[in-house]
């Protein structure tokens, strides 16, 4: 093949030499692609010209050639690289395709849209700020009589946190509803402390409302504190929250605490990704949050979430850090 080859070349020069026909260079485009194709290292192809044109020109000064044996040296490194980076670039291809398939798996894990209940208002937004989000957040049934919520944030990105994320839900989906909140927390932080590597650590908040009484009881592992708004008076509450996050250490007792909702009271859960958005160089904060939050109050919860994400993106001037979940509950007046 070598042979017939290097006649195919040594002809396509002989004739480029003496014509000098567009056309001509047009074919040594389509050999170079072809013999790229075939996989033949730039070196070998420095080499084919270079015995053709002492084939065609054996009157060359010595000097010539020599270059030629120079420029082969110098093909065998730039072809050495060549082939790594060909290497680097089947493998990120490799990658992207595991991770493309990891995004897919974890969308599976995420609710599709929020319960739709007679007694709540229930919006929801949750956006990671790369591809694939460390925040997690699901809606359990409790007999009916109430729904549990959960909003976690795991301190980690890419795939091992996917991981984590895909172990929270299926130890989750194993707990026997109802159970309080601070006794779910309870045996998440079992879970977590013996499946997940101590550099790793997850922030959860679990409440459960209760759709006849109206009260919301949750517990929280070191995540960030949520927002309780009282609809008669536009009073803004922030809800106390005391736990450590999960897997630190085996045995962990958690607190729980209890809000009493009336027509129109709103609860504000979100991941720490929200108050850390950078707005002109400095965290959004709390209290601009609350701002941003009293400016919709009039939504419709879903619309409200949006909304609310839309602007922080906005103000954040569309480059956000971190993962950006917010949950809005809101008892139907």
């Amino acid at each position: 093949m070598k042979d017939e080859l290097f006649e195919q070349y040594q002809t396509l020069l002989a004739c480029y030499l003496r014509d000098r026909r567009e056309d001509q260079l047009y074919a040594a485009q389509q050999m170079s692609k072809w013999m790229m194709e075939q996989k033949i290292p730039p070196e070998e192809m420095v080499s084919f010209h270079a015995e053709a044109l002492k084939s065609l020109m054996p009157d060359l000064p010595e000097d010539v050639h020599l270059s030629f044996n120079f420029l082969i040296e110098m093909m065998i490194g730039y072809g050495t690289a060549l082939r790594e980076h060909e290497n680097l670039l089947n493998r990120q291809r490799e990658l992207e395709y595991e991770i493309e398939v990891a995004v897919g798996m974890q969308q599976t894990l995420l609710p599709d849209s929020p319960p739709e209940l007679p007694e709540l208002d229930i919006g929801v937004i949750s956006v990671p700020a790369n591809r694939m989000s460390g925040d997690y957040y699901n809606f359990v049934n409790h007999d009916g009589d109430s729904i549990g919520v959960a909003l976690s944030d795991i301190i980690g990105k890419g795939i091992p946190a996917a991981l984590c994320m895909s172990m929270i839900k299926y130890a989750m989906d194993q707990l026997d509803h109802p159970l309080d909140p601070s006794e779910i927390l309870r045996r998440l932080n079992t879970v977590v402390e013996r499946n997940v590597d101590p550099s790793m650590f997850i922030t959860m908040v679990y409440g459960v409302y209760d759709l006849n009484r109206h009260i919301f009881r949750y517990a929280a592992a070191g995540h960030e504190p949520g927002i309780y708004i009282c609809k008669e008076d536009q009073h803004f509450e922030d809800m106390t929250t005391r736990g450590l996050v999960l897997g630190v250490t085996k045995e962990v007792q958690y607190q729980e605490y209890a809000l009493a909702l009336d027509p129109g009271d709103l609860i504000v859960l979100f991941s720490d990704g929200v108050t850390e958005a950078r707005i002109d160089g400095q965290f959004l904060g709390r209290e601009r949050l609350k701002e941003l939050i009293r400016s919709y109050l009039h939504l419709p919860a879903q619309r409200m979430a949006e909304t609310l994400y839309r602007n922080l993106y906005e103000m954040a001037d569309y480059q956000l850090k971190d993962d950006q979940t917010i949950i809005l509950i809101r008892r139907k007046e």
